[in-house]
């Protein structure tokens, strides 16, 4: 049993496994999975659980070098808490016809109960060593 931090043995497997470049989509409830692409349901409830919670205790376990949200993303609570959670040099900005491109190479899904449209986000594997090692933000 872990003390703290992430305890969904699936998602702790993925995101620990995952290589350099490698992609992990956190969304909200409604973002179509592509054929193919593992998803982890995490929602039990419109709403439950919430995108930023989720994407907090993603980012804890995870090494971030690039993060991609749609150009729609308009709601001002999702994406003031993704900035407060990765620096803004680190994300980049796609429309959300493209965002669903990306996600046919993800190698996994993480669907959370948010129903705030276009509360998604493409997070690229980054390592936690060398020079250009990003920081840590969680």
């Amino acid at each position: 049993m872990r003390h703290d931090g992430l305890w969904h043995p699936r998602l702790l497997e993925i995101l620990t496994s995952a290589g350099h470049t490698d992609l992990i989509v956190v969304c909200d409830a409604g973002l179509p999975a592509p054929p193919g692409v593992e998803v982890v349901h995490l929602a039990w409830r419109s709403g439950e659980p919430a995108f930023l919670p989720v994407l907090r205790q993603v980012l804890g376990e995870f090494v971030v070098e690039h993060a991609t949200v749609a150009e729609e993303l308009s709601d001002a609570t999702i994406a003031d808490g993704i900035a407060g959670l990765i620096p803004a040099s680190r994300i980049g900005r796609v429309g959300h016809e493209e965002f669903k491109r990306i996600t046919r190479t993800a190698r996994a899904i993480v669907r959370t109960g948010e129903v705030t449209p276009y509360a998604n986000i493409i997070l690229q594997a980054g390592v936690p060593y060398g020079p250009a090692a990003p920081e840590a933000f969680s």
